[in-house]
């Protein structure tokens, strides 16, 4: 039996067969390293990026110790954004597919707090949320945390980059004393030692080997005079390459608008994730952007956090990153699930220091390689391949993604293989369809029925 087998834990047998039903046989490297420490109860800290598998290395944990029949909160994760929570909540259902009546509520900002608050007097097993809308609970006292044996912060480096400080210490200081604390992160700025000095009790420390390397992409670095040429380089290699889907990480919010901007004017279908979005229009980008309506995204590293899109084809870094963690974070966002991806940084003279770090960090020597050339620039930027249909109906209407591939492909109108990625939410459903088929999809939509019922669509344009 392999080292690695998740059959040597200390797990129950209905957790052993639904990891394998799951295909979860072999433990990634966190969670080998990780999983004996949380099962025996210890407060730790992991040092592990997205994608490497920290979701179920934490959740087997908080499972393995439920007791279903206590219905109260017994577990609480807390993550960054919205995003990253609602695919926390989604994972932890699947780990918990084989113990019976499990509840998991996402607590976030974006959505009102009465429903919220509703659904905690119902019960729940285990909370996942954000700082921001977990202390609104704990002050309105809709949220009880006296039966709580388990926290996760979750990304914690980039709560505190994103000023949750307050709400974090806010949260740590009203939790029983008497728990296990699990903190992941990315990278250790010394905050995160200050939390764990101060809220953690003799933690396990775990860091994965290896973390900096990347067999499966290929990194190239490009040296350019000033920031005057940085844009002119961007835009190069993106039509030399022409990747359907890749980020373009910038260090600051007004650096993501003005490469947005020119971007947008040289043509290509670009959108900017910043601070400034209020939660609706950061959602519907994100999921314009995962289901390919739009080839570019341009984000900070704070904006970005909890993005999870499996086949991005390349990455992009308009400076080099402050922490060579933090570069080794925005490269491994693409090349996962055994594609091959490809990076792209752009550096001057005057980073000569963060290139030297770097160097030291991944063991490698960077030199500039030669931009592809300026006959490029005569080409014109690959349309998305996909536009996206809002539909002003969601789950409280009942739909499914049945009800909306059956009335679109009612008649022939859109044949099925046109339509991609659907999501319903609430109160709004998405659905991309292929570029041409954009116009007819509305059409089909707004002038038949749903479930019986006629809703509004519309096509989200730049």
């Amino acid at each position: 039996m392999s080292d690695t087998a998740f059959s040597n834990l200390n797990l129950s047998e209905a957790l052993l067969a639904n990891l394998d039903t799951l295909g979860y046989r072999q433990m990634t490297p966190i969670q080998q390293q990780a999983l004996p420490s949380i099962l025996a109860g210890a407060d730790l800290v992991g040092q592990a990026r997205t994608g490497s598998g920290k979701t179920a290395a934490f959740g087997l944990g908080l499972l393995a110790r439920l007791q279903p029949k206590q219905f109260q909160v017994q577990s609480l994760v807390l993550c960054p954004t919205r995003e990253l929570a609602d695919q926390v909540a989604a994972e932890l259902r699947r780990l918990a597919r084989a113990i019976p009546n499990i509840k998991i509520l996402s607590l976030c900002g974006g959505s009102p707090l009465g429903p919220q608050a509703a659904s905690l007097e119902h019960g729940a097993h285990i909370v996942v949320g954000t700082p921001g809308r977990i202390q609104d609970h704990i002050s309105r006292e809709t949220l009880d945390l006296s039966g709580i044996s388990a926290l996760v912060l979750d990304e914690a480096d980039r709560m505190l980059e994103m000023g949750f400080q307050d709400e974090l210490d806010y949260i740590l200081a009203r939790l029983p004393e008497m728990r296990q604390t699990l903190l992941f992160s990315a990278t250790f700025p010394e905050e995160i030692k200050q939390i764990a000095d101060s809220f953690m009790l003799r933690p396990v420390m775990v860091k994965v080997a290896g973390q900096a390397t990347h067999a499966d992409i290929e990194q190239h670095f490009y040296e350019v005079a000033d920031n005057d040429e940085r844009t002119p380089a961007l835009t190069r290699l993106l039509l030399q390459h022409q990747p359907q889907s890749s980020v373009v990480f910038c260090n600051t919010k007004k650096e993501v608008k003005a490469v947005a901007g020119e971007l947008h004017r040289y043509g290509f279908s670009v959108l900017a994730l910043h601070g400034d979005l209020d939660q609706r229009d950061r959602d519907q980008m994100l999921t314009r952007f995962a289901n390919k309506s739009a080839s570019v995204l341009v984000a900070t590293d704070v904006a970005a956090r909890g993005l999870d899109i499996d086949d991005l084809d390349a990455v992009f870094n308009y400076h080099i990153a402050h922490d060579s963690e933090v570069h080794v974070h925005r490269v491994g966002r693409t090349g996962r699930a055994g594609s091959r991806g490809m990076a792209f940084s752009l550096f001057s003279v005057k980073e000569a220091a963060k290139v030297a770090r770097l160097e030291d960090y991944l063991g490698i020597k960077i030199d500039g390689e030669a931009l592809p050339p300026a006959s490029v620039l005569n080409q014109q930027p690959a349309p998305a391949p996909m536009v996206t249909v809002e539909i002003n109906g969601g789950k409280k209407q009942k739909l499914r993604p049945g009800d909306i591939v059956g009335a679109l492909t009612r008649d022939g109108a859109v044949a099925g293989d046109k339509i991609g990625k659907i999501q319903v939410t609430d109160i709004r459903a998405f659905v991309a369809v292929d570029r041409r088929s954009g116009n007819k999809a509305v059409n089909q939509i707004s002038k038949g029925k749903l479930k019986g019922r006629s809703f509004k669509a519309r096509l989200i344009r730049d």
